[in-house]
């Protein structure tokens, strides 16, 4: 191919890009549908992006999938009824151009495989969601909530609740949702209402509240009813806490971002979501690390079976620890976060249970918290109940990755150079990097890899949902 036609395949690829991205920005705004390619979203994803994601699918089918093979699936997307959704475009296409050779039929397979979420029966009402404390987990969330801006948004972030009220905090808080150093800056505007006390991002209206206590608000007299609240602090872990905010007024429900004590449900979304009954009022998303590990903990005793194991985790350092040594009550987590490797405890890999009863008293469970901001890593040792090699079990959750029902939390990655900073920003609860895996008989060794702070919110967001009654399938199906 001469100079000239490879420049000429550019352009038309990167116009094909910029045609798609107005198609996909109405489709999430006006009708609640995500559309994702092979797993990789490309709402809000700029043209190279849209390129990039199409070239991967290779690493998927074997062969690369074209813009102008996928762009009449988008088109065609645009004209149906579809709502409430997370729509592949990438598989649709794929399995379409395998029987087919002409896009005259394109229209009428999509309805016929999109079926169940056409004129889907949209009457679930507006729900809304209050961020108790916005740390990283709380900014990330309203982040997430935020970009969900439209008129079919289903989750409408009302206000975030702070302690404090100082003078220029409002503007400061507003500057951390604006800016960050791990994840980047904000994708769109972030203005300061200080005469009403509120921070609005992207036409998003956010009250903001100081309160000393849970109980202490009334989310009425801001007009805010039946709402979610959202516990990022930490602070609450049972029933007798987390039912604090229950006595405000407007509070109707309550998801703790961090593990529970006593009963509450730990919930692990596309596990054990299920559990989460209407009548829930206190329920727990659990912890960054059981949210990364149990999905791939399920699908291999799904197939294999657990006889037992151990997880080490490899975690990025936290806000828990010191920056430069200093007192912290527990053991070695004074000494300073940016300079130390730290032996630490961990209570993912019993947690896990929790979400997977099968693999109760199965499991043990370290960490060792290191001198990176953001991204972790899980080292899962499994003796299994069958015999299983590197090729087969690599196999298998490359086909959980991207047909199962785990495929929203499950990723996979053949990549030899990936490394942690590669991972920021990941949605997925866990990517499994295969080149790291060791099998042999009935032992095997798998490294996940899990953005920390941005695959667990999203993890947290799907909890979200489940406790609102809000539902959103994930098509096509298998």
């Amino acid at each position: 191919m001469s100079a000239d036609k490879h420049l000429q395949s550019w352009q038309e690829r990167f116009e094909m890009a910029e045609a798609m991205q107005p198609l996909l920005g109405k489709l999430y705004r006006n009708q609640g549908v995500e559309v994702v390619l092979y797993g990789k979203p490309l709402l809000n994803a700029s043209t190279i992006e849209i390129i990039k994601s199409h070239r991967l699918v290779r690493k998927h089918v074997g062969y690369k999938l074209r813009l102008r093979e996928s762009f009449p699936f988008v088109e065609a997307l645009s004209k149906l009824a579809v709502k409430q959704c997370k729509v592949d475009i990438g598989k649709l296409a794929i399995k379409y151009w395998r029987e087919n050779d002409d896009a005259s039929g394109i229209e009428a397979y999509m309805s016929q495989e999109l079926a169940t979420a056409i004129d889907h029966d949209d009457q679930e009402k507006p729900r809304d969601v209050v961020l108790y404390g916005f740390g990283r987990i709380g900014r990330l969330l309203a982040r997430l909530l935020i970009e969900r801006t439209g008129v079919s948004n289903k989750l409408r972030l009302r206000a975030i609740v702070l302690r404090g009220g100082r003078k220029g905090d409002l503007e400061k808080r507003a500057s951390l949702l604006r800016r960050d150093s791990v994840h980047g800056p904000f994708n769109g505007s972030v203005e300061v209402d200080e005469e009403n006390n509120a921070i609005i991002a992207n036409g998003t209206y956010i009250q903001v509240i100081y309160a000393n206590s849970p109980d202490a608000i009334d989310y009425t007299s801001f007009d805010i009813n039946d709402a979610l609240v959202v516990d990022n602090t930490g602070i609450w872990k049972d029933e007798d806490g987390l039912g604090l905010h229950l006595k405000s007024k407007g509070a109707t429900k309550v998801l703790l971002t961090a593990p529970a004590k006593g009963s509450i449900k730990n919930i692990v979304y596309g596990v054990n979501e299920s559990d989460i009954l209407a009548e829930d009022t206190i329920v727990s998303a659990a912890s960054c690390t059981t949210n990364a590990i149990t999905p791939v903990l399920k699908a291999i005793n799904d197939k294999y079976g657990i006889e037992n194991g151990h997880v080490e985790t490899i975690h990025s350092y936290t806000n828990d620890q010191n920056l430069i040594d200093n007192y912290h009550s527990a053991d070695r987590r004074g000494r300073s976060a940016p300079l130390n490797m730290v032996i630490t405890e961990t209570g993912a890999a019993k947690a896990v249970s929790k979400a997977l009863p099968v693999l109760e008293g199965k499991l043990t469970g370290n960490a060792i918290r290191v001198p990176t901001p953001n991204v972790s890593m899980a080292i899962i040792s499994l003796n299994l109940n069958g015999e299983t090699n590197k090729e087969e079990i690599n196999d298998y959750l490359r086909n959980i990755a991207l047909n199962s029902d785990l495929q929203n939390q499950v990723d996979f990655t053949e990549s030899t150079e990936i490394v942690s900073s590669d991972l920021v920003g990941s949605r997925y609860a866990g990517v499994v990097d295969s080149q790291a895996t060791i099998a042999d008989g009935k032992r095997t060794i798998l490294y996940v890899w899990y953005d920390n702070e941005f695959g667990y919110s999203c993890q947290v967001v799907g909890v979200m949902q489940k406790m609102l009654g809000l539902n959103y399938q994930s098509l096509p199906h298998g």
